[in-house]
Parts: structure tokens; sequence; C-alpha cells
């Protein structure tokens, strides 16, 4: 291969076969809304933790430091066992929704360190404690705990203290694409020589026992004490150890006697568990099944390491040696050099924490599988299902038959696709893998997975929920990383996007009026109330933010549709249409009230049967999203397309008055870019007086979800409206139980809009130039352009993770083992959100999704720095 061995496999005839394994098993399938087969759709208790060990998956597979194939045969991962716990540390345990004070949590310690988009090079890391997991401290103490308290960690139980624990660290290296090379190795950082049984487990997925006629796989010892997987579909596959450990098998089969109390399989799932934790005889002497592993016992010293060599491929006789050695040297620094190039001109620490999220990113990826009518009906060899599930959770989506490797938002807390976390996961993957981005845009948006009606799929416990429309805005972005030359892509996904934008106008506008609603959109306790709750008869809430959604999607659309035009004329008049829509927001904006002009904020408004109504006068990010519906165009585009250009010079004598809140400067002479934006550059230049004020809105690390203002004295709604309804400032996680309370929008720094702000003032900026200064921060005397503060913003974020001059980093907070310990400070955790004073990370703690769009970020920081 070339310079960069990487890139050529992305762009390469095989680039799908160096796919077709990777991290594509999940970090819990238990809890989940897939494996619920309850009556009153209570996934969490239905299929608990506790089963996980004895319970075969419907669904999909789970484990730690996970391997499969693209549709989830095969797996491969590790299970630990220290002797003291009282079963094999399998899988990631943590707290289920109702268990959590602050909702659900992984209470473990793993890191994604490094992977190619190929997944040819990978790194995972993991801290297993020596002393006794505290499974029952941990359920106790945060049940003890209520909202206001503070979670109860893993570090808070002491089970790390004197670093009694194991640094496990996992390397992959694919010597072809379906020949992997697996280094493990265990650190032992406590005081004294410790004990660990590391058993490398490989099982199929569990796909005979739902379907009729399935053929079974097996699992064999080979004589050299190898295991040997035989699959109709995959053929043979070998994992061989460079040791002497035990081949121990089971079945991936139900202990329905443990269970329920009925007999059962002889082998059951958690034979292995119980062998090796209890000595019992409940592995299968024939040395056969469909679950089996490799146990080694590592007597480590104090300090001391203990390497573990493994090969998975087709070859019974794969080679653990000089090749094997080859094989690792290469792709690590393959890995170097792709990464390299990415972020040439970084500093050191700018490139750790863009390779740090991309890793996070791409082990992100797992196999979900999930065909609604199916789940509904039960299957053949099953019994039925309650009735009661007919008329429950996602009943209405028969029609959505997923079958795929997706990005997720977090493989432990969130499981499942969301649509519009996924968006985001595109705009920075489009850095690495612009191919992958581009089909996930497209799938979820396509057929199988987008409702008949238009609708985009939320996410699996409520497929209905009405999120966001980022889609479009997501697709220009990844349509000009992938190069801007895709234009069969663009339109595929384009045409798709028509049918989604009209189920949002039919479903959202009924009333044709172009102001919108719908619901929580995403950002769950930003109200004073329950958005998608019903409200008294007649009254009706117009939201600012879903407004500001539709319009960014009016002028993305609008946007692609211009693109679209250059080399088909016939879409412009889908850019007509767009614009039209656009237009229609723009003159609703200004007669509905949503922009308060004493303040100079928009508002969400109740409005009542008689057109009277009142502002809900929280300075929030709700009021923010209009902001980010800004999109420059090239002018001279526009002179090739006369109607169009006549059109919008039509509008602005027509109705330039009635919108005259909106930035319309398309068709001025002149070269350059012109702005199309639902907010004019001065009604900005009043929002960012409260965006700016750091006493309000602006945090040392971003732009909080909620004004700091409300935190002495809290908005309060005398409404009726329900009893939710004071907003107060919650810099840290919410003390409220709307959406489960595992998130947190009323005050904390959110990356998702806080991107799309930094990008839209980037825009303005690009338009504006120095015509428009603002005092900025609020207060302070400075004057800055928008394109300054676009840059000071960016500059905010990216200083949750780089550290200061003292070498901490905002991110951890006053935790002490990840400020100060050199094992653990350097080692990146992306977190679902962040405190709203000072930076900490706070929630789920691998959302390197929308998270990880630090990394775009700091790549354009570096390019800006390098033009």
């Amino acid at each position: 291969m070339g310079d960069d061995p990487e890139r050529e496999r992305l762009q390469g005839v095989n680039a799908d076969a160096w796919r077709r394994w990777g991290p594509y098993l999940s970090e819990r399938a238990w809890g989940t809304v897939r494996e619920d087969y309850s009556a009153d759709g209570d996934a969490w208790s239905f299929f608990p933790h506790d089963h996980a060990r004895s319970r075969a998956y419907r669904w999909n597979e789970d484990g730690l430091a996970g391997l499969c194939d693209e549709a989830q045969r095969l797996c491969f991962a590790l299970a630990f066992w220290n002797g003291a716990d009282p079963i094999l540390k399998e899988r990631a345990f943590g707290l289920t929704g109702p268990q959590g004070n602050h909702g659900e949590d992984v209470k473990e310690y793993w890191w994604y360190l490094d992977s190619t988009p190929t997944h040819s090079w990978m790194r995972w890391r993991y801290a297993y404690p020596q002393r006794a997991y505290p499974y029952a401290d941990l359920v106790e103490e945060n049940a003890r705990r209520d909202r206001h308290d503070p979670e109860y960690e893993l570090l808070d139980t002491g089970v790390f203290d004197e670093d009694r624990y194991f640094d496990v660290v996992v390397d992959y290296a694919k010597a072809s694409p379906d020949d992997v090379c697996i280094r493990i190795t265990v650190t032992n950082r406590g005081p004294e020589e410790a004990t660990l049984h590391l058993l490398p487990t490989l099982w199929f997925r569990d796909t005979w026992s739902w379907r009729l006629g399935v053929p079974v796989p097996s699992l064999s010892a080979s004589p050299t004490g190898a295991l040997v997987a035989r699959h109709e579909e995959l053929g043979t596959m070998v994992l061989a150890s460079d040791g002497s450990p035990a081949a121990l098998f089971c079945d991936n089969a139900t202990n329905t006697e443990r269970l329920w109390g009925r007999p059962g399989p002889a082998h059951p799932k958690d034979g292995i568990n119980d062998h090796v934790v209890d000595g019992a005889a409940t592995v299968n002497p024939a040395r056969t099944g469909t679950k089996a592993a490799l146990h080694h016992v590592l007597d480590i010293p104090a300090g001391a390491s203990r390497e573990v060599r493994l090969r998975l491929s087709p070859d019974a006789a794969g080679d653990l040696a000089a090749g094997w050695e080859r094989t690792m040297t290469a792709r690590a620094a393959e890995a170097h050099s792709f990464y390299g190039e990415l972020t040439a001109g970084a500093t050191p620490d700018e490139a750790h924490i863009v390779r740090s999220a991309m890793a996070g990113m791409l082990w992100s990826k797992q196999y979900y599988a999930y065909r609604v009518r199916t789940w509904l009906t039960g299957d053949p060899n099953q019994p039925a299902p309650p009735p009661e599930r007919w008329h429950g959770r996602n009943h209405q989506w028969q029609n959505l038959d997923a079958e795929a490797v997706v990005s997720m938002p977090d493989p432990w807390e969130y499981p499942w696709f969301a649509a519009w976390d996924l968006a985001f996961h595109c705009v920075t993957l489009a850095h690495v893998d612009p191919a992958f981005a581009k089909q996930q845009l497209a799938m979820v948006i396509g057929a199988g997975w987008m409702h008949p009606t238009g609708q985009v799929p939320a996410y699996e416990w409520d497929f209905g929920s009405v999120n966001p429309p980022v889609h479009a805005w997501a697709a220009l972005h990844v349509f000009r990383r992938d190069g801007g030359t895709d234009l069969a892509w663009l339109r595929q996904v384009f045409e798709r996007l028509i049918v989604n934008s009209t189920w949002w106008v039919a479903r959202n506008d009924p009333d044709g009026n172009g102001t919108f609603s719908g619901g929580f959109l995403g950002m769950d306790n930003i109200g004073p109330f329950d958005r998608g709750a019903a409200l008294p008869e007649g009254v009706v809430l117009e939201q600012a933010d879903a407004t500001g959604w539709m319009a960014l999607n009016c002028v993305s659309m609008f946007e692609i549709a211009l693109v679209l035009a250059e080399t088909d004329p016939a879409l412009e008049d889908m850019a007509l249409m767009f614009f039209d829509l656009f237009a229609l927001i723009a003159r609703a904006t200004e007669t509905s009230g949503l922009w308060h002009d004493e303040d100079g904020f928009f508002y969400d408004r109740l409005t009542r049967p008689d057109g009277t109504g009142w502002p809900i006068a929280v300075r929030s990010m709700s009021g923010l999203v209009p902001v980010f519906a800004a999109v420059t165009v090239r002018r001279e585009l526009l002179d090739r397309l006369p109607r169009l250009k006549a059109h919008v010079e039509r509008f602005l004598e027509d109705h330039g008055a009635a919108a005259e809140g909106a930035d319309v400067d398309l068709v001025e002479r002149g070269e350059g870019r012109g702005l199309l934006a639902l907010v004019d550059r001065e009604r900005l230049r009043r929002i960012m007086r409260v965006v700016g004020a750091e006493g309000e809105m602006l945090s040392p690390h971003g732009v909080r979800a909620v004004s700091a203002v409300y935190r002495d004295h809290p908005f309060v709604l005398h409404a009726g409206v329900e009893d939710e309804t004071q907003v107060d400032y919650e810099p840290a996680e919410s003390t409220t139980d709307l959406f489960g309370g595992n998130s947190n929008w009323r005050g904390p720094v959110w990356l998702p809009v806080n991107y799309l702000l930094q990008q839209a003032l980037r825009r303005y900026g690009e338009a504006a130039g120095r015509t428009v200064l603002c005092e900025y921060p609020e207060g302070s005397g400075r004057s800055a352009t928008f394109t300054d503060l676009a840059a000071d913003l960016s500059d905010r974020l990216v200083n949750l993770y780089l550290p200061d001059g003292d070498g901490r980093r905002a991110v951890w907070g006053g935790n002490p083992r990840f400020t100060t310990d050199p094992a653990w400070r350097d080692a990146l955790l992306f977190y679902e959100y962040f405190n709203g004073d000072d930076g900490a990370g706070l929630g789920a703690s691998h959302q390197t999704g929308w998270t990880g769009l630090l990394a775009n970020l700091l790549l354009e920081r570096i390019r800006d720095r390098t033009a």
C-alpha cells in the first residue's frame, strides 16, 4: 500500500470487506425496549442485569471490548474474574432508570482509545477492581440519595483505593478483512501480586430459537485447544491463544431453572460463569456448544504486566509470532499516519482530543435489529406476547424493519439509534469515513425506517416522538466534507426529506400559519412544564424552537435545491417552494408574538382560543434556535436562476416590512455570498446581549441551556397548565423527574446546540464582515464581530477538554483521580452535557455521538489557524 494505507482501504473496492468485522457489539442489551415483551412496557424490570448472564437475548448481544461481524452472527468479547466477585464480569454494570437518583447510569470505567474507520486497528481500555465489585452498595446508596444529591459513583465506594485494580488494554489489528490479531495487556496497578482470570469468549447470537428451520451453528475445540466456530453463512473461524488456557463450553441458551424454576438446557448461557466462580459442573465435557471461552489464569506481580496473544481467523494455524507482531506494528503505524494527516498543524493536545473523539464515535457503531411487527406478534417458537402491546409502545410503527450497523449516542446508556443525535454523528464521522456518514443519513430517512407518513423515527422508547428536523443541515455538511460531488446521493436524501418536511408542516403547523409546535423536541425539561403533555382545551403552545427548527430545515433544503439546480434546472421549483415556506415562517415570526421586542429575545407562547395569550418569558436555548436558521449563498448562483431571483425580489417588495426581522440578503449586486436567515443582524446583536452576558447564558465553557439569572430568581408561570410551572437554573443534574430526570436542559452546556449556534455565527460573520459589532462579553466594553463571537464560543467549548496551565481539564471537575492520576487524566471520556458553572462532565459518560462535535471545532480551528 501507499503512504496512507487506511485511506486506501476506505477508498478501495474492498472497503466493505474491511468493515465486515468491527466493534459492533453493544455495551448493554438488557433493559432495552427490544428485549421487553411485557404488558406494561417496563423494559428495565422485564430484562434486568441479573438476568443478563443467564438469559438469551432475542435481538442483539452485549459484552466488554466486543467484536462481531456486521450481521452479528459470531461475537467475541472478554470476561474477567478477580476471585472475589459473585459473578464473572461479562458486561458493564449500571443502575436502571428507576434505580438511579438521576436516571440510568453506568458504574464502570472504560475508554475507547483508538480506532481507524475500517477498524483495521482499535484500542480499548478497562479498569477492573481487584476487590469485590460493590453491586449492592451502588444500588442501595443511590436509592438513599434524592435528586438534589450527586450520583454515587464507583470511585466513591473506595474499591479503587490503593490502586488495587487491573488495567486492561486490548488492541485489535486486522491482517486481512477476516483475520484479526488481538493483544490483551493486563497491568496490576496495585501494591501486591494479584490473580486475574481472563476469559476471551466466543459465541453465536441466538438466531435459531426464534425462527423455524434455522441451522444451529457450533463451537468445538481443536486438537491444539483453539476454539473452532462453524456457521453456515460465515464458514469456519478459529480463535487461538499463545498460552495454554482451558477451553470451556456451554450454550447460548436461557437457564430457565435459575430464572423461573423450570427445567432447561444442561449447559445454559451462565454455565461458564458458574463453573469458574463456583466450581460447578456446568460446562459441557464434550467440549461443544454455542458459547465458549479460553480460561487464562494470570498471576501478576505488583506493577507488572502480562500479555496474551489471540488470533481470530479462518486459519486453524494462525501465526501468533512474527507475522502477528508485524501486523500489530503496521496497523498501529498506519493509524498514526491516518490521524496525523487529519490533524496536521494541531498541537499535541488538540490532536489527542480529535483522535479520542473519533475513537469513541467509531467504537459506538453497533449492530441494531428491531422489526416492530415481529416484536409485536412474537416468534413462532415462543409464547405470544401480551395483547396489551398492540395498543402500547411503537404499535403504530409496524413498518419499521431495522437491521444495520448504526452509530449510537452512547453504547451503554443509549444503546439504540436516536434520529437527531445521528445527524450530528454523521457531521463528525464525515471527516474520517464520509461513505459511512452518507449511508447512515440515507438509512434513517429511508424505507423501512421512516414512517409512511414521512415522520423520521425518534428513538426506540417512542419512535413517534417529534425530534428536530436537522437532517437536511447535516446532509449539506456531509456532502461538502465528501468533496461536494456526490449529487446522486444528495438528491436521494433531498427527495426523502421533502416527504419529511411535508409531514412536519402537517403535524406541527396544522393551521398553516407558519408557527410550529412539536413537544419537547429533544430538549427534555427546558420549559416550565412538559411541552409534550396535553394542554387545557383550546390552549395552543407555539414554540420558538419548533419554529426555528423548521426554518433551519427550510434554509437547508433551499440550499440543497440550489446545489442540485446547478446541474438540473428543474430543481429550481423546489428552491422556490422552500423559500416560500421560509417566507411564511419569517412573516409569522413577526405576527405571532414569538419575538419579544422589549426583551430582545424569542419566547414560546401560549395562545387562548380567542387569540390572546402570553409569552413564556424564559431566556433559554429554545429562544436561540431561530438563530440557527442561517445559510450563505453564492449570489452568482441566483443570477443563473432568473425565476428564483425574481421571486425573491418580489417577496422583498411585497412582504419586506412584514418580515423585517429576517435577513434576506440574496439579490444585491456584486460578488461574494448572500445571507438567508430568520433573524436579521440587528436582532441577532440584541440576542447576543443575553447570550454574551456571563451572568446570564455565557459560561466559561459555552452557552448555557438556561440563563443563570434564574439561580436566585426562578421563572414562575402562572398559567394553570400543570403543576410543574417553574424554571430555575440548575447547572448540573436535574432536580425534577421530567423525562426520567436523566438529563438536564435547565442550565448545563450541550454541544449540539452550541455547535449550531457557533456555525450560524460563522455564517453571519461571512456575510456581515466588520459592518456589525457587538459588545462581547456584554458589559466588557470590548467590540467583536460575529466571526469573533464564533471563534470565542469555539474556544470556550474546546477548553472543556484542553488542559489549562496546571494541566487540569475542566471536564473532570474536582475529581482527584481524573485530575491528578497520570494513568487516568489523559484518557478522555466524552460526556452527554457539562456543568454550566465549572464545565464538569455530566450524564452519559460515553456520549461521543454529538459531544464528538468537539473534533469538528478543533479541526475548524486548526484550518483557520493554518490558512
